[in-house]
């Protein structure tokens, strides 16, 4: 189950958020003084998978907080919910390290929209900001694709795409898999256009040279794999 930390000294906010975020599956604590939730956001024990930080917390502030988490190589996604909504203070708030950023007032469902679009994202991938298979070394973050000493940096789109074929080599996905994991449940994109991102990333391969290829499977779709392993 998704493990979610709340930091908002709103008590009436943080009660409606953490109760929406546990009728939709998730577990959520709750901390409403920065103090409290650096020492919860640096404790890795706790196993979280996603924080949501007030921005303007009390004792220390929410920014603060995210720095000091990024400095220690904790890469869990990171929405900001505050009220400064300058356009300084959203470039601070990414710059800073967060993921997304939400100004209040705002409706819950599109907080929960949000936090939906960040934990779809592998959870291997925020601790290492790495994946590796065979000759490929994939540095999602910066979207760059290593081989040979040669390097790429994909679309976004593309990025997804391959964290995913990576995350499960030599696995197949149907393309309605693709489609669900890559652009989501509610996307507007018919399964029929995942094979033009295929295609994409077929080219980016052969440019680096790489033993890997993506293999049409009849019936089952696409998968990752090293002919030559």
């Amino acid at each position: 189950m998704i493990k979610i930390l709340l930091m908002e000294d709103d008590l009436d906010l943080c009660q409606a958020i953490q109760q929406e975020l546990m009728k939709n599956g998730y577990l959520a604590d709750c901390c409403n003084d920065g103090e409290t939730a650096m020492l919860y956001a640096l404790n890795t024990d706790y196993g979280y998978d996603l924080a949501i930080v007030d921005r303007m917390l009390p004792v220390i502030d929410g920014l603060t907080i995210i720095k000091a988490m990024r400095r220690k190589n904790i890469q869990i996604p990171v929405i900001i919910i505050t009220g400064m909504s300058a356009l300084d203070d959203r470039v601070d708030g990414l710059d800073g390290g967060a993921d997304d950023y939400l100004v209040k007032p705002f409706h819950i469902r599109e907080l929960m929209a949000r936090v939906r679009a960040l934990t779809r994202r592998p959870r291997q991938i925020w601790e290492t900001g790495m994946l590796s298979y065979s000759d490929l070394h994939f540095d999602y973050p910066n979207r760059k694709i290593t081989c040979n000493n040669r390097d790429l940096v994909l679309t976004a789109r593309e990025a997804e795409l391959l964290s995913v074929l990576m995350k499960q080599p030599k696995t197949a996905f149907s393309r309605e898999q693709l489609v669900l994991k890559v652009w989501g449940s509610n996307a507007d994109i018919e399964p029929g256009n995942v094979d033009n991102y295929i295609s994409f990333l077929r080219k980016r391969l052969r440019e680096l040279h790489s033993n890997c290829e993506i293999k049409t499977i009849y019936g089952s779709g696409y998968r990752l794999e090293d002919p030559h392993a």
